[in-house]
């Protein structure tokens, strides 16, 4: 493999220094509070940090960049209104570090990429706009006005609007994406791949199948009213950490806790609230009740064992377990799904998801004795094949207790980034509602694009065929996200033009197109003034309440931009050129179409007149004011997001209305999956560590795991272990053969670890290079990364 090609991550010379311990009983506590301000202290000065934090999740303060947990919708936390992992991701955007013109000048982008991800993610803050040249070693500095030119030039050159691709981050606010959206299809495409695909897309396409909306019905205060919750397929420690405190609440009420995972994750265990006597004294709060140790991707066959047992109790005391009269006015196909579950013995299915039988008793009993019921979900559930069939067979089971549309009960997919949702309901959708197009006509006169645009694995493909020649990143690194690293990279390379709207350098500026721009622009915690007056923008979390974020700290440089601003500015650009390219063409032959756009007629284009995005410049308020012209639910946007903690969007199934096809609540009938294997091979699971959120690295350590200083490792069952000839310490090689393409993640350092037998779990974005671009989930399209098949041979470098 030649060196250019992502060479830290693929191949690295050295280890770093693998150290071990036993992992955590318990999460939080004063190991969370030590390490949240050494982490804030080490990125900038105690006065910077504390102000940061002072604001943090505070209402009229700035939102959390990490996960999209929902704030208390009353009073919040007068000491700290966040986790260890959000201290952690303040500091990685307030950092004062700062790469500029002069960073640049002396490393190459060869150099800088030999460096790993934590190592790049490490630098700094990008202090102004670089472009990489055509064959150019080293980013140079760029005006803003020069880099919005050069896009719109290679826009306003492409043969169809569809040879260009518009990703967007999570982390992106609803005003700037509504506007990156509003000036993608008024160019003139749905292409708009987004972090979604690649993660709650499978439960988008589930759940509104099911029950009509591809959000979760719960709030957070259903949690306090819940009898029963069950976790599948979630890390909330690590992930979601604010969540523990909801469950250890929702315990002190008297739920009962299922937790679902091939990994018995500290935070599934028991919370110390660092913010209470007992926390910092050490005193913590069992959570789980009854953890099931599932296989990895043995959901389907637990669920439905789960309900076969609840199926046989309701026939010896009819109408003492299912929700009947719900059953019978809300939903459809109930009979033929309890026909379907009935074909299947307990037996077979306590083999095929690994949990001993008198266990998934134990917890059938208390889906049986109880009511309200929440499930929550994350990733372990949506990466898979069959994860949208998983997830409907998880609202199967809520629609035969009745445990939606009331207090206490009813769906919770986790998100991981703090406005992906958000993003979704302001328009950042490859595949838009007709509703949502017509909308858009309405309220700003242009006919938007009507054939579906790609996703993140279809946009990957595009580039690697030549089929799309831009490719403009708003946030996110998507090269480490993505699946099939080595093909991924590749794409990048083909395009034209790669741009990254950025805060941080990370992996994808490295691996680039032919001609690069990073674009440097404000974070969450950044003040954000605009013609004099401070600006905030708005996010929506997990649980559909949309709210403000506004930054309160001095940016480290005069030459960032607002992600809304940074979106006007190249929609003008690109509108100005079209403009006077038509006028030319108009001149030379009135009936000539458009030179840079063919597929649209020149007489048809108007492009500045219907959308003012100078009235955008001047402020936020009037993005807001367009978003409620177009998007039902923000109605009286401006008012309501003004007033403390926001507002909540509509949400039919929340209130018991499905809007399905039929008005009903659906049960879907699936088959469990046989997962089969040969005799070498592994089902692997790509994780994070607790020093991670999504591709941003905060450090070396995976606290609670008990791994420390090292990201290159593979937890593997002892016995499996022993099977393969190998030992705890081993370096070894993983590989596999999809699509008749060998895949290799080289050294990894084995450890021995509590998972499932024939199972295997590898930190991402280490692990992508195995997670093949062809193998994606049906119906959603999600990257398949945790049910990868893999194979494992010891590797020359030797032991650790």
């Amino acid at each position: 493999m030649k060196k250019e090609s992502i060479p830290n991550p693929e191949n690295p010379e050295t280890f770093t220094g693998l150290r071990r311990s036993k992992p955590k009983k318990v999460a939080g506590g004063l190991p969370a509070v030590v390490s949240s301000v050494q982490h804030v202290l080490a990125e900038m000065d105690a006065a910077r940090g504390f102000k940061a934090l002072a604001q943090l999740n505070q209402k009229g303060g700035h939102d959390c960049p990490g996960c999209a947990w929902p704030d208390p919708d009353d009073e919040r936390s007068g000491i700290a209104e966040y986790c260890e992992n959000g201290a952690k991701a303040i500091a990685e955007e307030a950092t004062t570090k700062k790469l500029t013109a002069e960073f640049f000048a002396q490393h190459s982008v060869a150099a800088l990429a030999e460096l790993s991800d934590y190592e790049i993610g490490k630098k700094g803050r990008v202090a102004e706009p670089v472009y990489l040249p055509p064959g150019a070693t080293h980013y140079q500095p760029i005006s803003w006005e020069d880099a919005f030119v050069k896009i719109a030039n290679h826009l306003n050159g492409l043969a169809s609007p569809d040879e260009a691709l518009f990703y967007t981050s999570g982390r992106t606010s609803n005003e700037a994406a509504f506007l990156y959206q509003l000036f993608v299809r008024k160019f003139g495409t749905n292409n708009l791949p987004d972090c979604s695909n690649m993660c709650h897309e499978s439960s988008g396409v589930a759940l509104n199948e099911s029950v009509g909306i591809g959000k979760g019905s719960v709030t957070l205060e259903d949690f306090y009213e819940a009898e029963v919750i069950i976790i599948l397929g979630q890390n909330p420690g690590t992930n979601h950490p604010r969540m523990l405190t909801a469950l250890q609440k929702a315990k002190a009420n008297g739920a009962k806790i299922i937790s679902v995972n091939p990994l018995k994750e500290t935070g599934l265990v028991a919370f110390s609230h660092p913010q209470t006597l007992k926390g910092m004294l050490g005193i913590a709060t069992p959570l789980t009740d009854v953890f099931l140790q599932i296989k990895i991707n043995g959901d389907m066959a637990l669920l439905k064992a789960l309900m076969l047992l609840m199926l046989e109790a309701e026939e010896q005391n009819p109408g003492s377990v299912f929700a009947l009269d719900f059953i019978r006015e809300h939903t459809f196909g109930a009979a033929a799904y309890l026909e379907h579950l009935k074909k299947h013995k307990l037996e077979n299915l306590a083999a095929a998801c690994g949990v001993p039988l008198e266990q998934i008793r134990e917890a059938a009993n208390l889906l049986i004795s109880n009511k309200k019921i929440i499930a929550c979900w994350a990733m372990g559930l949506t990466q898979h094949k069959n994860a949208v069939a998983s997830i409907q067979e998880i609202v199967n089971l809520l629609l035969l207790k009745g445990s939606i549309g009331k207090p206490g009960a009813g769906t919770c997919p986790v998100r991981g980034h703090s406005n992906v949702q958000g993003d979704r309901t302001v328009g950042i959708n490859e595949k838009p509602p007709q509703a949502f197009l017509d909308n858009l006509e309405r309220a700003f006169g242009f006919r938007p694009p009507q054939k579906h645009g790609y996703d993140v694995v279809e946009s990957i493909r595009a580039m690697h065929e030549g089929k799309a020649k831009v490719f403009i990143a708003m946030g996110g690194n998507f090269l480490s996200a993505t699946p099939d690293t080595n093909f991924t990279a590749e794409a990048l390379r083909r395009c034209d033009l790669t741009v990254h709207i950025s805060t941080k350098l990370n992996r994808s500026h490295l691996v680039h197109g032919r001609e690069a721009l990073i674009l440097p622009c404000l974070g969450r915690t950044d003040l954000d003034i605009l013609n004099g007056e401070r600006q905030f923008v708005t996010v929506e979390n997990s649980m559909g309440v949309v709210h403000s974020s506004q930054g309160n700290l001095p940016p480290v440089s005069p030459h960032l931009l607002s992600e809304p601003v940074i979106v006007c500015r190249m929609a003008k650009a690109v509108f100005s050129r079209q403009d006077l390219q038509d006028s030319q063409a108009l001149k030379a032959d009135p009936e000539k179409k458009n030179p840079a756009n063919p597929v649209h007629p020149v007489e048809n284009k108007n492009k500045t007149s219907q959308i003012n995005w100078d009235k955008y410049l001047q402020h936020y308020d009037h993005i807001r004011d367009a978003i409620e012209s177009a998007i039902p639910g923000f109605e009286d946007y401006n008012r309501r997001v003004r007033e403390p903690g926001g507002f909540y969007l509509p949400n039919g199934s929340r209130v018991g209305k499905f809007n399905t096809f039929n008005g009903k609540a659906n049960f879907n009938i699936a088959e469990v999956p046989e997962n089969q294997l040969a005799a070498d091979e592994f089902v692997m699971m790509t994780i994070r560590s607790h020093d991670q959120f999504n591709t941003t690295i905060y450090g070396l350590d995976d606290r609670y795991r008990g791994i420390f200083h090292e990201r290159r490792v593979v937890l593997m069952n002892a016995r499996d272990i022993e099977k393969e000839g190998l030992k705890d310490g081993d370096v070894v090689d993983l590989f596999n053969h999809h699509d008749g393409v060998e895949r290799v993640a080289r050294k990894f350092i084995v450890v021995a670890y509590d998972i499932p037998e024939g199972c295997m779990a590898t930190y991402f974005p280490e692990a992508n290079v195995l997670v093949p671009i062809n193998d994606t989930a049906e119906k959603s399209g999600t990257p398949v990364s945790k049910g990868v098949v893999v194979r494992v041979r010891r590797n020359a470098f030797g032991n650790v």
